[in-house]
């Protein structure tokens, strides 16, 4: 059957005597003890071989014990010391504890000492063991958080993708049709496919599967935006003043959602005729609130009115806001065009 070797222990100390009987002693505590008369020695000996832990003397000539235990801290892993000091020397003590020392024991005359040693191992170890478990643990929580990051960044991936093939699909669709009215369905459908799909790629592409940089998002989708709806015949301007602001993924999408709609809307009935400008911007607003506006300087709108189209933006742009615990206010008095506002927590 096989036994757990016994903690293996070098103790320096240039006393011949107190190096016999520390063996002899500490060997029926338990302990496998191997003897150095000297700092040097002591050092050479701990980078020969490995040691679960190391007693080290204070008064030795040539290298004293602070100075053994500087040079113990170039090892490739230093295992913990245990200082020994004499009966009235707490200044020691403690430079030892600051110099890394695990703990001390004053030197007394008798096999008491011993047992006091025998003891300060055996806390010291336990300590050493439970940091040992405690760092192993972290490590595991590290290596697990880095696969579920891996696995999250392979999912936002595989997300985007479908969810681009889903938009060349809903595209292909459109350009078949011949009824006007559901082929703008369709590509109100497929923009609406791309605003999501822009937040899955933003995640995998970036550092934090969590969560969306929104300065950067809204700048990928607004670009997108303008391509779609500025003509030769009507261009339009789209603009985007953001802050750098971190939501999470169902917030982005919501509020990627109400953009591409708003500005849909904007591009669409703000200005039926001829080009115009449509300016974005996304703020922080006080404690943990951010501000987004969409506006235009277009015909304006009737406060109340039906809305124009299908209306499936607008049940989508309340459907949003309510996911986002607030609502949508516009304001189109005393001035040309349409300010859309949102106020919403960041989280």
């Amino acid at each position: 059957m096989n036994r757990t070797a016994p903690p293996a222990v070098l103790y320096i100390d240039d006393d011949a005597g107190l190096r016999r009987l520390a063996a002899r002693t500490l060997a029926r505590h338990g302990y496998a003890v191997t003897v150095a008369e000297g700092g040097a020695e002591g050092v050479a000996l701990a980078r020969s071989q490995p040691f679960d832990l190391i007693a080290v003397d204070h008064y030795m000539p040539g290298m004293d014990g602070l100075e053994t235990l500087e040079q113990l801290h170039t090892l490739p892993v230093m295992p913990p010391v245990v200082y020994v000091t004499g009966s009235e020397e707490g200044r020691i003590a403690v430079a030892a504890l600051k110099a890394g020392a695990a703990d001390y024991v004053v030197k007394t005359v008798g096999v008491d000492f011993f047992d006091l040693l025998a003891s300060a191992f055996a806390q010291v170890l336990e300590r050493a063991a439970l940091e040992r478990g405690k760092a192993a643990a972290e490590d595991q929580l590290r290596a697990s958080n880095a696969r579920l990051e891996a696995l999250l960044r392979e999912v936002n991936h595989r997300v985007a993708n479908s969810l681009q093939l889903v938009s060349a699909m809903v595209r292909m669709q459109a350009t078949a049709l011949d009824d006007d009215n559901a082929r703008l369905a369709l590509e109100d459908t497929q923009r609406r496919i791309t605003a999501i799909a822009q937040v899955h790629r933003r995640l995998y592409t970036s550092n934090d599967v969590e969560q969306v940089d929104m300065r950067e998002y809204l700048g990928a989708l607004v670009d997108e935006l303008g391509e779609t709806w500025s003509t030769p015949a009507a261009p339009r301007t789209l603009r985007l003043a953001a802050e750098p602001i971190r939501l999470s993924t169902d917030r982005a999408v919501s509020l990627g959602v109400i953009v591409t709609e708003l500005v849909s809307n904007a591009c669409k009935y703000a200005y039926p005729t001829n080009g115009g400008e449509v300016r974005v911007s996304l703020h922080g607003d006080g404690d943990a609130h951010f501000r987004l506006e969409v506006e235009d300087d277009g015909i304006g709108m009737v406060a109340d009115a039906a809305p124009r189209g299908t209306g499936v933006g607008t049940k989508l742009i309340r459907a949003m806001a309510q996911s986002l615990q607030t609502i949508i206010e516009y304001d189109t008095s005393a001035r040309s065009g349409v300010r859309a506002t949102l106020r919403a927590a960041l989280d």
